[in-house]
């Protein structure tokens, strides 16, 4: 069995106790929080060691093989360093950190102890945009002009004010930093490294440090554009979370509230038959498997294995410099 404990127990962690359960092989060990309360509820659900102090557990469970770092993000680098040197592997949620260089501290932690490193990307495993990976890996489409990415979503004042930490600079990020990466994370590993990005970013509606609303283009090194818009702002609840993209042999675009479906396929390669079987399928479960237990799933099989995670560490990384550039592209220039 590969033993799981969990820094952090808010909202996420679920998830990630969820996926632990439900995953062969896998057992869930010891849950660490700075919050008493939540702690003591926690340990009568799930029936596990439960800490105030992750240094504490990792001496008291020293049998733990897989951490997973669900607290603020900008806490991620010290606990993920901590848990490396102590030869725990590692599960980040996104964003792995909020600097590159922190991201390439943790990177060194990891190399220097012998440790795996996974980034909780869980969008790759939705059905619809592995059927997209595999007809753009197959070349379907054929040269693309332009790929496009969207994310129109609320997230009003109250969620901000939950916690102090919610849209700062230090702890947290914006728009681009928490909902929109998993969709800069689809287009790198959709379509590539980007070579050039042009944004602007600004804080419109929400009393937070950072943007709550960012658009852009991209150039990718093979030459396509591509169009980001992300947003929190749109009025009372999620409206649209989408990926299209247009090439020379046909068009795509998995859409809806969240991108689990498919909204246009027209594939020059595909008959209308074929294409209408591929969207009926997708229908009948567009969720798939939770993406989280993917993850958990895969980390299981990568240590026995002895491999690298399907979700590296760089992987993460590129996801956050690609967040990094535009927020520094887009924010206003001060003069002195």
């Amino acid at each position: 069995m590969i033993h799981f404990a969990i820094i952090g127990c808010g909202h996420i962690a679920n998830k990630h106790i969820e996926s632990i359960n439900g995953t062969d092989g896998a057992v869930l060990t010891a849950l660490c929080d700075n919050n008493p309360q939540r702690l003591l509820e926690l340990e009568e659900k799930w029936n596990v060691p439960v800490y105030l102090n992750m240094d504490e557990m990792l001496q008291q469970c020293p049998h733990i093989d897989v951490v997973c770092i669900c607290t603020p993000s900008g806490l991620h680098t010290s606990m993920a360093i901590a848990a490396a040197k102590a030869k725990k592997h590692l599960i980040i949620e996104k964003p792995v950190t909020l600097t590159l260089e922190d991201a390439d501290r943790i990177a060194a932690a990891a190399e220097e102890n012998g440790v795996l490193v996974t980034v909780v990307h869980p969008n790759r495993y939705r059905p619809a945009i592995r059927q997209l990976k595999h007809a753009l890996d197959q070349g379907m489409f054929g040269k693309l002009s332009h790929v496009n990415a969207t994310v129109r979503w609320n997230r009003s004042q109250a969620y901000y004010d939950q916690a102090p930490w919610r849209g700062t600079k230090a702890m947290d990020g914006g728009v681009l930093m928490n909902q929109a990466i998993h969709s800069l994370d689809l287009l790198i590993w959709l379509f590539g490294p980007v070579k050039e990005v042009k944004s602007l970013v600004d804080t419109r509606f929400r009393k937070i440090e950072s943007e709550d609303v960012a658009v852009a283009v991209l150039r990718f090194e093979s030459g396509h554009l591509g169009v980001v818009e992300a947003c929190t702002t749109v009025y009372e609840q999620n409206l649209e979370e989408s990926i299209a993209v247009f090439g020379e042999h046909g068009y795509a675009e998995i859409g809806g509230r969240t991108a689990n479906w498919i909204k246009q396929w027209n594939c020059s390669s595909m008959t209308k038959e074929e294409t209408e079987v591929l969207i009926s399928e997708i229908e009948r479960d567009p969720f798939g498997k939770p993406g989280h237990q993917c993850i958990i799933e895969d980390m299981v099989e990568a240590i026995r294995d002895h491999r690298p995670p399907a979700i590296t560490l760089q992987d993460g990384r590129n996801a956050l410099k690609l967040v990094i550039d535009m927020v520094e592209n887009g924010s206003p220039q001060v003069v002195m």
